[in-house]
């Protein structure tokens, strides 16, 4: 039988230690949970859920799931998906609901539309640099880059992309 010594017990402690300090670092610097606040997201992405998010060398792409700080017009953290990135030009029509970007029609698979659409008119803009344009999947319940007082939204605001729900259990996996 071995003999545990007081030197293999600091060697231990000095790699717990070091463990603890790079998940430290990583949560910190790397990586950070949210939680789904809400309905706007609906199908894909339920109220109180709990996503990882990363923000490490990230820059916006069309159809990513992010979250944005609350310095918005909402005053709370808020999660949408990218629909158009500096350049682009969005065109939606309220009445069909359909999303054209540089005037070719959005495939939406994803989305949720039932109920009252909120939104009375049809926008078309062209997206500033360092912006993007965000829209919930649940789109007659969200508060969105459709919203005059939300709008485009800057890239420095993007707290990061969703990569994975740990949040219920069940769903676990990577965000799609």
């Amino acid at each position: 039988m071995k003999k545990f010594s007081l030197k293999s017990f600091y060697e231990l402690f000095e790699s717990i230690v070091f463990a603890f300090l790079i998940i430290i670092i990583l949560i910190v610097f790397v990586f950070r949970a949210v939680t789904v606040d809400g309905e706007s997201m609906e199908p894909n992405y339920h109220d109180g859920e709990k996503l990882i998010i990363t923000n490490f060398m990230y820059t916006p792409k069309k159809g990513d799931v992010v979250v944005v700080e609350k310095n918005n017009a909402l005053g709370k953290p808020i999660i949408k998906r990218v629909i158009a990135t500096a350049g682009d030009t969005v065109k939606y029509e309220c009445e069909t609901g359909n999303v054209y970007i540089n005037g070719e029609k959005l495939n939406e698979s994803y989305i949720l539309n039932v109920g009252v659409n909120p939104y009375k008119n049809d926008i078309e803009m062209t997206i500033k640099d360092g912006y993007v344009f965000l829209m919930g999947d649940n789109r007659n319940n969200s508060n969105d880059s459709r919203n005059g007082e939300v709008g485009q939204i800057n890239t420095k605001n993007i707290l990061g992309k969703a990569v994975l729900r740990i949040y219920p259990f069940s769903d676990i996996g990577a965000v799609k």
